[in-house]
């Protein structure tokens, strides 16, 4: 197969969201602007199995924010009690954290976190969500911080069904940009 290992932009079909703005830009991505809530639908499809999530975004206000994720399919999320697992563990500075979160209804601990202090680099790589089995992610931030700060998260959603997109819900208010590649194989 010609173009093999390539990232192709997965342009949503539509996009919902709560707060200022959210819009689909020129390359497949989506910019958003003071958000509490973002919904990206229609970017998984039956042609790639594994995808590639990029978030450039900064805290509109003071303080830290967990970003809260869960899969959707037909723009309808899957809150289901217990289903959603994660391992995360955070480095700052001299001192390091972890956490695990096994009864959740969201992939939401301290990975991936959004800070005020300066723009976050977020990647989430995603294994199978169109699949009808279930689903894993990792997740990995950096923080531009006047010192050296990553949060590092892996997890996995334990229900068998086929989803086309996922959802972000923030405690508070997020500036930044999102894009969604597969990954051709």
């Amino acid at each position: 197969m010609a173009n093999t290992g390539m990232l192709v932009s997965m342009k949503p079909t539509s996009v919902d969201h709560s707060g200022t703005s959210a819009s689909v830009n020129n390359n497949g991505g989506v910019d958003f602007s003071a958000v509490t809530s973002l919904s990206l639908n229609g970017v998984f499809t039956s042609d790639y199995d594994n995808y590639l999530m990029v978030i450039n975004a900064i805290k509109d206000v003071t303080g830290n924010v967990t970003l809260g994720t869960r899969l959707s399919v037909g723009g309808v999320e899957d809150s289901t009690a217990n289903s959603y697992i994660m391992q995360s563990l955070i480095v700052s500075g001299t001192s390091y954290t972890n956490g695990n979160r096994t009864t959740e209804n969201t992939w939401n601990t301290r990975s991936p976190v959004i800070a005020n202090a300066g723009w976050n680099g977020l990647t989430y790589h995603i294994y199978g969500p169109y699949l009808t089995q279930p689903t894993a992610i990792r997740a990995v931030t950096g923080i531009a911080t006047s010192g050296a700060y990553i949060a590092d998260a892996a997890g996995t959603h334990n229900q068998s069904t086929s989803y086309d997109g996922l959802s972000f819900t923030i405690a508070s208010s997020i500036t930044g940009s999102v894009h969604v590649f597969g990954y051709r194989e």
